[in-house]
């Protein structure tokens, strides 16, 4: 039965590819006009003639040559062609899923004892941390731990200076420090690091009531003000 259902199935897109070809042999090239149609672009039915004139068309206007697999078909215009082409979609889809669930990298649990252990340890001093999964780079590349003995957190932080173009990473940051003691080690006349005071010099020298700190509001909306 099953190879019965190929051979149909094959036929039937034979059939529909040779209708769909006497169909564009009809028209002209809608990029130079002059010659007869001998291909149609996946993406937006525009026939051309040439190889020449696929390119020309995709340069001119910007389209991609790939067709839209999700794109709304009309009761009027679904044929054998657009059934076969969503029942191979639904395949591909099912690969994917099954291809993602055997990735030993996606079945890796977002939190460990470790971080069950930071996360208790953030509730009691009414923290709320939020944790990436491990292939997250941000995730990796996080230092953050808690002191038992000293009980406090040890920060991970990344400070943006905007006007500079300028990014650096703090590790194993006390959450007893001052943002005062933490923007010292950059911006500091004096005290500060000689090369990264170089890089910071618009904030150097400006005065420290105009220089402003924000933190990044997470867990907001794409659209909304952060």
């Amino acid at each position: 039965m099953s190879a019965l259902k190929s051979q149909a199935e094959s036929s039937s897109l034979e059939e529909e590819q040779k209708r769909i070809q006497n169909k564009i042999s009809l028209s002209n090239c809608g990029v130079c006009g002059s010659e007869k149609a001998k291909y149609r672009c996946p993406a937006c039915l525009t026939h051309s003639c040439s190889l020449l004139c696929v390119k020309k068309h995709k340069d001119d206007s910007g389209c991609s040559g790939v067709r839209n697999k999700t794109a709304f078909v009309a009761l009027s215009h679904f044929d054998e062609m657009a059934l076969l082409s969503d029942y191979r979609f639904l395949e591909d889809t099912g690969r994917f899923s099954d291809g993602a669930s055997r990735d030993s990298l996606v079945r890796v649990p977002r939190t460990t004892l470790k971080l069950k252990l930071l996360a208790s340890q953030a509730r009691k001093m009414n923290i709320t941390l939020r944790f990436l999964p491990l292939t997250f780079t941000k995730r990796r590349e996080n230092s953050t731990v808690f002191n038992p003995r000293e009980k406090m957190f040890l920060w991970h932080l990344k400070l943006m200076f905007p006007q500079s173009s300028s990014e650096f990473s703090q590790r194993r940051v006390p959450d007893r420090h001052t943002l005062k003691q933490i923007l010292t080690t950059y911006i500091h006349p004096t005290e500060s690091d000689p090369v990264t005071r170089q890089k910071l010099k618009m904030y150097v020298n400006a005065s420290s009531e105009n220089v402003k700190v924000f933190m990044k509001a997470e867990g907001r909306k794409a659209n909304s003000v952060s």
